[in-house]
């Protein structure tokens, strides 16, 4: 595979042209991570909607019916269901952990075992999401254990 990058100051927005004999799955699995960095998330923060990179969500909480966003230092309120969350960023690295989370597993700093089966996950800003015990072999299959 050859990479050519072309820098030119008058280009407004990156354009990306792949040529090949044929779409193999490793073309494939290229493309689909450039599409990954184009997508992201809307969250409303104090009224205001507000576009967040994956990446930059720890974890995502439902509570009282509504559903959140959780980056290092806000909370966003997003109108989406937590399943639909849970799929839509099925390319990243993120994993459900009980009914109600779903965890940004590249955001999860360390785990604990916890009492009755749960784990208790550390993540990268010191907040604690517990895994419930029927999430746990997931994540446990996750690091190979």
């Amino acid at each position: 595979m050859e990479i050519v990058i072309y820098s030119d100051s008058d280009v407004e927005e990156m354009k990306i042209n792949i040529y090949c004999r044929k779409l193999t799955p490793e073309l494939e699995r290229v493309v689909a991570v450039l599409k990954m960095l184009e997508q992201k998330l809307t969250g409303i923060y104090e009224g205001e909607t507000c576009f967040l990179d994956p990446d930059k969500v720890l974890y995502i909480d439902t509570a009282d019916k509504k559903t959140f966003l959780y980056t290092t230092d806000k909370v966003y309120e997003t109108a989406l269901k937590l399943y639909e969350l849970e799929e839509q960023l099925r390319p990243w690295d993120f994993i459900r952990v009980s009914k109600s989370a779903v965890v940004n597993f590249a955001r999860v700093r360390s785990l604990r075992p916890d009492f009755g089966g749960r784990m208790r996950l550390s993540m990268s800003n010191g907040e604690v999401v517990v895994a419930n015990r029927q999430y746990v072999p997931a994540i446990k299959a996750k690091l190979g254990m």
